[in-house]
Protein backbone atom coordinates (compact mmCIF):
# COMPACT_ATOMS: atom_id res chain seq x y z
CA UNK A 1 0.00 0.00 0.00
CA UNK A 2 1.59 3.44 -0.75
CA UNK A 3 1.45 6.17 1.86
CA UNK A 4 1.65 9.70 1.68
CA UNK A 5 3.75 10.47 5.36
CA UNK A 6 5.21 7.59 5.75
CA UNK A 7 7.10 4.73 4.21
CA UNK A 8 6.85 1.22 4.22
CA UNK A 9 9.54 -1.88 3.71
CA UNK A 10 9.32 -5.70 4.64
CA UNK A 11 12.42 -7.87 4.13
CA UNK A 12 14.35 -11.10 6.17
CA UNK A 13 11.88 -10.91 8.44
CA UNK A 14 12.54 -7.08 9.23
CA UNK A 15 9.93 -4.33 8.75
CA UNK A 16 11.01 -0.75 8.18
CA UNK A 17 8.61 2.46 8.68
CA UNK A 18 10.18 5.27 7.84
CA UNK A 19 8.31 8.88 9.23
CA UNK A 20 8.60 10.84 5.88
CA UNK A 21 7.93 14.59 6.36
CA UNK A 22 11.68 15.61 6.14
CA UNK A 23 11.03 19.32 5.46
CA UNK A 24 8.82 19.37 8.80
CA UNK A 25 11.28 17.57 10.91
CA UNK A 26 8.99 14.36 10.35
CA UNK A 27 6.73 16.13 12.58
CA UNK A 28 4.01 13.52 13.45
CA UNK A 29 0.34 15.06 12.30
CA UNK A 30 -2.70 13.28 11.86
CA UNK A 31 -2.47 11.69 8.94
CA UNK A 32 1.04 10.49 10.04
CA UNK A 33 -0.66 8.82 12.66
CA UNK A 34 -3.13 7.20 10.86
CA UNK A 35 -0.67 5.79 8.47
CA UNK A 36 1.83 4.37 10.96
CA UNK A 37 -0.86 2.31 12.83
CA UNK A 38 -2.23 0.76 9.28
CA UNK A 39 1.40 -0.33 8.44
CA UNK A 40 2.34 -1.29 11.79
CA UNK A 41 -0.53 -3.58 11.74
CA UNK A 42 0.62 -4.64 8.81
CA UNK A 43 3.75 -5.70 9.87
CA UNK A 44 2.21 -7.48 12.86
CA UNK A 45 -0.20 -9.43 10.86
CA UNK A 46 2.37 -10.69 8.09
CA UNK A 47 3.93 -13.90 8.90
CA UNK A 48 6.93 -13.27 7.71
CA UNK A 49 8.08 -10.18 10.01
CA UNK A 50 9.71 -11.01 13.41
CA UNK A 51 10.81 -7.31 14.48
CA UNK A 52 9.52 -3.81 13.37
CA UNK A 53 12.21 -1.08 13.27
CA UNK A 54 11.15 2.47 13.38
CA UNK A 55 13.03 5.58 11.72
CA UNK A 56 12.70 9.35 10.57
CA UNK A 57 13.32 10.29 6.75
CA UNK A 58 16.61 12.53 6.60
CA UNK A 59 20.15 12.41 8.77
CA UNK A 60 19.01 15.64 11.01
CA UNK A 61 15.88 14.80 13.25
CA UNK A 62 13.90 11.28 14.10
CA UNK A 63 10.86 13.64 14.78
CA UNK A 64 10.39 16.83 16.48
CA UNK A 65 6.97 16.05 18.16
CA UNK A 66 3.58 16.67 16.94
CA UNK A 67 2.74 18.88 14.58
CA UNK A 68 0.80 22.17 15.91
CA UNK A 69 0.36 23.84 12.61
CA UNK A 70 -1.45 21.16 10.98
CA UNK A 71 -5.90 21.90 9.74
CA UNK A 72 -7.28 19.83 12.72
CA UNK A 73 -11.29 20.62 11.52
CA UNK A 74 -11.69 16.45 11.65
CA UNK A 75 -11.46 16.60 15.12
CA UNK A 76 -13.21 20.02 16.14
CA UNK A 77 -13.40 23.75 15.20
CA UNK A 78 -10.67 25.22 13.28
CA UNK A 79 -9.33 27.36 15.62
CA UNK A 80 -8.20 26.13 18.73
CA UNK A 81 -9.42 28.77 20.81
CA UNK A 82 -13.21 27.32 20.13
CA UNK A 83 -12.36 24.03 21.00
CA UNK A 84 -14.00 22.57 24.28
CA UNK A 85 -13.04 19.89 26.19
CA UNK A 86 -14.48 17.22 24.12
CA UNK A 87 -12.48 18.32 21.62
CA UNK A 88 -9.62 18.05 23.31
CA UNK A 89 -10.28 14.40 24.50
CA UNK A 90 -10.39 13.51 20.99
CA UNK A 91 -7.37 15.42 20.04
CA UNK A 92 -5.28 13.88 22.90
CA UNK A 93 -6.93 10.38 22.58
CA UNK A 94 -5.97 10.16 18.84
CA UNK A 95 -2.38 11.04 19.86
CA UNK A 96 -2.07 8.45 22.72
CA UNK A 97 -3.64 5.68 20.37
CA UNK A 98 -0.66 6.45 18.11
CA UNK A 99 2.27 6.38 20.95
CA UNK A 100 0.62 3.75 22.54
CA UNK A 101 0.45 1.37 18.80
CA UNK A 102 4.00 -0.16 19.94
CA UNK A 103 3.62 -1.08 23.13
CA UNK A 104 0.62 -3.32 22.46
CA UNK A 105 1.97 -4.45 19.02
CA UNK A 106 2.66 -8.07 19.60
CA UNK A 107 6.35 -7.48 17.74
CA UNK A 108 9.32 -6.01 19.21
CA UNK A 109 10.02 -2.11 18.12
CA UNK A 110 12.93 -0.60 17.47
CA UNK A 111 12.93 3.00 17.51
CA UNK A 112 16.46 4.23 15.44
CA UNK A 113 16.93 7.50 16.34
CA UNK A 114 18.71 9.64 14.31
CA UNK A 115 19.14 13.27 15.34
CA UNK A 116 16.34 15.52 17.13
CA UNK A 117 13.83 13.71 19.25
CA UNK A 118 11.57 16.03 21.08
CA UNK A 119 8.11 16.09 22.84
CA UNK A 120 5.80 13.65 21.57
CA UNK A 121 8.38 12.30 19.72
CA UNK A 122 10.32 11.59 23.19
CA UNK A 123 6.82 9.86 24.44
CA UNK A 124 6.90 7.73 21.20
CA UNK A 125 9.91 6.33 21.54
CA UNK A 126 9.94 5.87 25.02
CA UNK A 127 7.26 3.62 24.15
CA UNK A 128 9.27 1.25 21.70
CA UNK A 129 10.43 -1.94 23.48
CA UNK A 130 14.14 -0.77 22.50
CA UNK A 131 16.43 2.76 21.48
CA UNK A 132 19.21 3.44 19.97
CA UNK A 133 20.76 6.82 18.32
CA UNK A 134 23.28 8.53 16.74
CA UNK A 135 25.86 10.25 18.76
CA UNK A 136 24.97 13.56 17.27
CA UNK A 137 21.19 12.85 18.78
CA UNK A 138 19.46 15.29 21.24
CA UNK A 139 15.95 14.73 23.50
CA UNK A 140 13.87 17.01 25.40
CA UNK A 141 10.22 16.80 27.10
CA UNK A 142 10.58 20.79 25.58
CA UNK A 143 6.45 21.39 25.40
CA UNK A 144 6.85 21.61 29.01
CA UNK A 145 7.96 25.02 28.39
CA UNK A 146 5.00 26.01 26.35
CA UNK A 147 3.09 24.80 29.30
CA UNK A 148 1.66 21.56 27.78
CA UNK A 149 1.24 18.62 29.22
CA UNK A 150 2.68 15.34 28.86
CA UNK A 151 0.45 12.17 28.89
CA UNK A 152 3.52 10.18 29.09
CA UNK A 153 4.76 10.91 32.18
CA UNK A 154 4.40 7.03 33.82
CA UNK A 155 6.30 5.27 31.18
CA UNK A 156 9.12 7.88 31.33
CA UNK A 157 8.92 7.31 35.16
CA UNK A 158 9.23 3.75 34.36
CA UNK A 159 11.87 3.66 31.81
CA UNK A 160 14.32 6.33 34.13
CA UNK A 161 12.91 6.81 37.43
CA UNK A 162 13.24 9.77 39.54
CA UNK A 163 15.62 11.19 36.90
CA UNK A 164 12.85 12.30 34.88
CA UNK A 165 11.45 14.53 36.95
CA UNK A 166 14.28 17.36 36.18
CA UNK A 167 13.45 16.60 32.59
CA UNK A 168 9.63 17.44 32.81
CA UNK A 169 10.05 20.28 35.60
CA UNK A 170 12.97 22.05 33.18
CA UNK A 171 12.07 21.41 29.97
CA UNK A 172 15.89 21.27 29.19
CA UNK A 173 17.15 19.35 26.04
CA UNK A 174 20.22 16.37 27.02
CA UNK A 175 22.76 14.91 24.51
CA UNK A 176 23.29 11.10 23.58
CA UNK A 177 25.67 10.09 26.14
CA UNK A 178 23.38 11.50 28.74
CA UNK A 179 20.30 9.68 27.14
CA UNK A 180 22.44 6.65 27.70
CA UNK A 181 23.46 7.91 30.99
CA UNK A 182 19.84 8.13 32.63
CA UNK A 183 18.82 4.68 30.24
CA UNK A 184 16.99 6.67 27.64
CA UNK A 185 18.30 4.57 25.13
CA UNK A 186 19.97 1.28 24.89
CA UNK A 187 23.44 2.45 23.11
CA UNK A 188 24.71 4.77 21.20
CA UNK A 189 26.25 4.56 17.74
CA UNK A 190 28.78 6.50 15.64
CA UNK A 191 25.99 8.83 13.21
CA UNK A 192 27.53 7.16 10.01
CA UNK A 193 27.11 3.28 11.45
CA UNK A 194 23.97 4.20 12.84
CA UNK A 195 22.00 2.49 10.38
CA UNK A 196 23.82 -0.76 9.42
CA UNK A 197 24.77 -1.31 13.79
CA UNK A 198 21.18 -1.79 13.89
CA UNK A 199 20.27 -3.52 10.96
CA UNK A 200 22.27 -6.01 12.52
CA UNK A 201 20.72 -6.02 16.36
CA UNK A 202 17.10 -6.37 14.12
CA UNK A 203 18.38 -9.33 12.17
CA UNK A 204 19.76 -11.48 14.96
CA UNK A 205 16.97 -10.71 17.06
CA UNK A 206 14.55 -11.84 14.31
CA UNK A 207 16.39 -15.04 14.01
CA UNK A 208 14.71 -15.74 17.86
CA UNK A 209 11.48 -18.31 17.08
CA UNK A 210 8.40 -15.74 16.73
CA UNK A 211 6.43 -17.52 19.92
CA UNK A 212 9.39 -16.33 22.06
CA UNK A 213 10.02 -12.31 20.94
CA UNK A 214 5.99 -12.21 21.61
CA UNK A 215 5.56 -14.13 24.69
CA UNK A 216 8.46 -12.63 25.95
CA UNK A 217 7.07 -9.09 25.18
CA UNK A 218 3.67 -10.03 26.52
CA UNK A 219 5.56 -10.88 30.06
CA UNK A 220 7.41 -7.67 29.81
CA UNK A 221 4.26 -5.75 29.12
CA UNK A 222 2.32 -7.65 31.39
CA UNK A 223 4.80 -6.33 34.25
CA UNK A 224 4.08 -3.53 33.67
CA UNK A 225 0.11 -3.43 33.54
CA UNK A 226 0.05 -5.29 36.93
CA UNK A 227 1.60 -2.32 38.16
CA UNK A 228 -1.20 0.00 37.34
CA UNK A 229 0.18 1.39 34.21
CA UNK A 230 -3.52 2.11 32.79
CA UNK A 231 -4.88 3.36 35.51
CA UNK A 232 -1.54 6.31 36.06
CA UNK A 233 -1.75 6.86 31.51
CA UNK A 234 -5.73 7.63 32.59
CA UNK A 235 -4.68 9.76 35.04
CA UNK A 236 -1.80 11.41 33.17
CA UNK A 237 -4.63 11.62 30.46
CA UNK A 238 -6.63 13.46 32.75
CA UNK A 239 -4.00 16.09 34.02
CA UNK A 240 -2.93 16.82 30.35
CA UNK A 241 -6.77 17.66 29.41
CA UNK A 242 -6.40 20.19 32.23
CA UNK A 243 -3.13 21.71 31.51
CA UNK A 244 -4.74 22.07 28.39
CA UNK A 245 -7.47 24.00 29.16
CA UNK A 246 -6.18 26.16 31.89
CA UNK A 247 -4.83 29.88 31.22
CA UNK A 248 -1.08 28.85 31.03
CA UNK A 249 1.48 29.76 28.76
CA UNK A 250 0.31 27.80 26.43
CA UNK A 251 -2.40 30.35 25.49
CA UNK A 252 0.03 33.06 25.03
CA UNK A 253 2.03 30.73 23.14
CA UNK A 254 -0.85 30.19 20.68
CA UNK A 255 -1.84 33.68 20.80
CA UNK A 256 1.84 34.95 19.27
CA UNK A 257 1.65 31.62 16.44
CA UNK A 258 -1.62 33.22 15.66
CA UNK A 259 -0.47 36.58 14.89
CA UNK A 260 3.15 36.19 14.18
CA UNK A 261 3.98 33.08 13.09
CA UNK A 262 5.88 29.74 15.13
CA UNK A 263 9.62 31.09 14.99
CA UNK A 264 7.68 34.59 17.30
CA UNK A 265 6.54 32.13 19.23
CA UNK A 266 9.63 30.20 20.22
CA UNK A 267 11.31 33.04 20.29
CA UNK A 268 9.20 34.09 22.91
CA UNK A 269 9.15 31.17 24.76
CA UNK A 270 13.43 30.94 24.86
CA UNK A 271 13.50 34.51 25.76
CA UNK A 272 11.94 33.53 29.07
CA UNK A 273 14.78 30.78 29.84
CA UNK A 274 17.52 32.15 28.17
CA UNK A 275 18.66 33.54 31.56
CA UNK A 276 18.81 30.88 33.10
CA UNK A 277 20.54 28.00 30.81
CA UNK A 278 23.48 26.41 31.31
CA UNK A 279 25.97 24.90 29.10
CA UNK A 280 24.93 21.83 29.49
CA UNK A 281 20.43 23.17 29.17
CA UNK A 282 18.39 24.66 26.61
CA UNK A 283 17.70 25.50 23.31
CA UNK A 284 19.69 28.81 23.28
CA UNK A 285 23.16 28.29 24.71
CA UNK A 286 25.03 25.47 23.02
CA UNK A 287 26.43 25.67 19.24
CA UNK A 288 23.63 23.40 17.85
CA UNK A 289 20.27 25.51 19.81
CA UNK A 290 19.78 27.44 16.19
CA UNK A 291 19.25 24.18 14.55
CA UNK A 292 17.28 23.03 17.56
CA UNK A 293 14.93 25.87 17.12
CA UNK A 294 14.48 25.19 13.57
CA UNK A 295 13.40 21.51 14.35
CA UNK A 296 10.47 22.98 16.53
CA UNK A 297 9.17 25.30 14.50
CA UNK A 298 5.63 24.07 14.47
CA UNK A 299 5.75 21.27 16.54
CA UNK A 300 5.42 19.91 20.04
Amino acid sequence: MAYGTILYAAEDRVAWITLNRPSKANALSLKLCAEFQDALASAERNPDVRVIVVKGAGDRTFSAGFDMDEDRSEVGPSNLDDWDLDDWTRYFDLGVKFIHSVFNCSKPVIAMINGYCLAGALDFAISCDIRYCSDDSRFGVIETRMGIGDTELPMMSHLIGQRCRELVYTGDMFDAQEAYRLGVVNRVFPKDRLEEEVTLVAKRMSRVALPALVWNKKALNHTLLAAGLDSALRYSFAVDLIIGKSDSEFKRFREIQKSEGAKAAFKWRNAIFEPFESETSGLSSRPASKQAARTQNGVG
